[in-house]
């Protein structure tokens, strides 16, 4: 019994378990073994009654049925669990198991399982693979890290050389990009997208030198980094060659988009070329259709959360992008160079899901502040709305649109606001306004800072406007339900946005609001506040942990009414996710609602900030 004990909590999600758990667990568990090609179950004719745990050999599972006269779909080791999704669920959608050569099995009997699968440890390990069996091709290894898409030694030149020497260069190895070693080492990138644009349609000579027309300092990403995380540069800041270097800075490969077709996401990549191509509204709104699909592929693949929000988030920007283009197309007296439009909400949080809004707002140049030709600018960005409507997104129901005059300003004007904002926070929707306007990111025009975010740079000097802020971002509470829920004796659904979401999001924009930072995404917000005096590394570490748990819930409730053809929501009919999931929710809200009371009680005796 000790010998289980001690093995299981070398595994997870044993390993967050105390001693006594492990005993308990290991007196209720048997030792069994099989020989070569022995089935030990068929997860697809009934469910599963224990959950296995590999001890010594190899297990292979087959995670779709009609993958069962083929190669398995997995193969697990030593530590591998199987058999929890038909345990939790209590359906008989697999897994098949069989043994590869001679196993040997530690089984824990069902009813033993479920608290293991109830707390925070055991959320993060099914947080990549409860709701849905993994397709064949997550077994793949291509697509893990940046380093397993790179196909050949990187194509290098010189600064001195010419375009027509770089040109031969890439010919000969049969690439389109070239990388120049600089030396402060950084490097410089030639494409052939470069020479077409920078060369010959600017009417240069070939013998220009290399440094006159490169990008002089690339983007580049280190080794080890997920794949997903590449594609997220490749795709936000349209690149066509991105340098991987190891972290000494020495230069490892490149990759492009094109390498990530096979990886998880790399539909995307395909799908926002056609939204750039799309010629008509006809055409935008058939290629838009085509993105809940591109999510549920990669829930479906088994992919975190937040580089499924990502990935959507990058594709609405190309849809909004190119619905911008369409409607000032017909609209020739407006300049588009002389606006930036903002993504705001959870798109500009790269959190998007299918049931997201579009919030967006303008900043003009200075040039336009005629008031009848900003009035035309917002009959355009009226059309942009029709057009998102066109292609199945929401326009935000509030009026936080471009098409607004409220949120169609100059840069001037945005910041002057912001500044009033700052000083009298409870004037003019100020509170309201900045929360909006702090998740603003540009995706068209100027691409730094938007002003509002260059004055809120400096909160920490308004302690006073600190507190509003901090006290406005935890009046929206965490809860399970709402007053109006139980008088309405509602209580078989669950909005997990208002009621765990937003109030988790407002904690962590205010948090990285009081250290000074800008960061955008909430996982990054509180990465960089923990620590601060209103948000301890462990409860900046658990809001991540449940951040990411219910997102999951949310994303693959989201994929299940695609699935059934229903519009997708954030309320949840509670009956409908699986016992472990209610109690995740519950837990989460939980862990959420303490950390509000935590910061409400510390705001009253204790410096909101450094």
């Amino acid at each position: 019994m000790n010998r289980v004990a001690e093995f299981l909590g070398l595994h997870p999600p044993f390993d967050a378990l105390g001693a006594d758990e492990l005993d308990r667990l290991a007196a209720q568990a048997s030792i069994t073994e099989y020989a070569a090609g022995m089935e030990i179950f068929d997860g697809f004719r009934r469910p599963v009654d224990d959950l296995a745990v590999v001890m010594s050999g190899e297990v292979g599972l087959w995670n779709l049925p009609d993958h069962l006269d083929s190669d398995p779909d997995e193969t697990l080791g030593v530590g591998g669990v199987f058999g929890y999704f038909s345990i939790l669920t209590r359906a008989a959608k697999g897994p098949r198991a069989a043994a590869i050569g001679p196993v040997t099995l530690c089984r824990i009997p069902s009813d033993a399982v479920h608290a293991v699968f109830s707390s925070m440890a055991g959320a993060r390990f099914l947080a990549g693979k409860l709701q849905l069996p993994r397709r064949r091709e997550a077994a793949s290894p291509r697509g893990g890290t940046v380093d397993e898409l790179i196909r050949t030694a990187p194509v290098v030149g010189t600064d001195d050389m010419t375009v027509a020497q770089a040109a031969r260069l890439m010919t000969e190895r049969n690439r389109d990009y070239v990388v120049i070693p600089r030396a402060d080492h950084t490097f410089g990138v030639l494409t052939d997208a470069d020479i077409r644009s920078r060369v010959v349609a600017a009417g240069e000579q070939p013998d220009i030198p290399v440094a006159h027309v490169m990008t002089p300092r690339a983007r580049t990403i280190v080794t080890g980094t997920p794949a997903a995380d590449a594609l997220m540069q490749i795709l936000e800041h349209d690149l066509t060659c991105l340098p991987v270097v190891d972290p000494a800075g020495r230069l490892l490969g490149a990759v492009g988009p094109g390498d990530f077709i096979s990886a998880p996401g790399g539909a995307s990549v395909s799908l926002r070329n056609q939204i750039g191509r799309a010629n008509s509204r006809t055409a935008l709104y058939e290629q838009a259709q085509r993105m809940p699909f591109v999510v549920a592929d990669l829930v479906r693949r088994g992919q975190p959360s937040h580089e499924v929000t990502a990935v959507l988030s990058l594709v609405h920007d190309a849809v909004v992008r190119r619905a911008l283009e369409l409607a000032l197309a017909d609209h020739p007296e407006l300049d588009g160079d002389k606006l930036t439009w903002l993504s705001l909400g959870s798109n500009a949080r790269r959190e998007a899901v299918l049931s997201s809004d579009v919030d967006s707002a303008v900043a003009f140049d200075e040039s336009i502040a005629d008031r009848d030709e900003i009035a035309r600018y917002l009959v355009a960005f009226a059309e942009v709305d029709d057009i998102l409507r066109g292609c199945g997104l929401r326009i935000d129901a509030n009026g936080a649109i471009a098409s607004s005059a409220l949120f169609a300003r100059t840069h001037a004007q945005w910041r002057a606001a912001a500044a009033e904002w700052l000083r009298n926070p409870l004037e003019n929707k100020g509170m309201i306004m900045t929360s909006l306007m702090l998740d603003g990111r540009p995706i068209w025009g100027d691409r730094g800072l938007s002003g509002v975010a260059e004055v809120f740079g400096d909160l920490r000097s308004h302690p006073g406007t600190l507190r509003l802020l901090l006290a406005e971002s935890l009046s929206t509470k965490a809860r399970i339900r709402s007053m109006r829920d139980v008088l309405a004796r509602r209580g078989g659904t669950f909005d997990i946005k208002a009621h765990a979401l937003t109030p988790l999001v407002n904690i962590a924009r205010w948090a990285s609001l009081s250290v000074e930072s800008l960061e955008l995404d909430t996982r990054s917000r509180l990465r960089v506040a923990a620590g601060s005096p209103m948000l301890t590394e462990d409860n900046a570490r658990v809001l991540i942990e449940v951040f990411d748990v219910l997102q999951k819930i949310r994303i693959d409730y989201q994929v299940a009414q695609l699935d059934q053809r229903e519009a997708a929501g954030d309320i949840l009919t509670m009956r409908r996710l699986s016992p472990l999931d209610r109690s995740l929710v519950a837990q989460g809200v939980r862990e959420v609602s303490a950390i509000q009371r935590r910061m409400t009680n510390l705001s009253h005796y204790t410096p909101v900030a450094e």
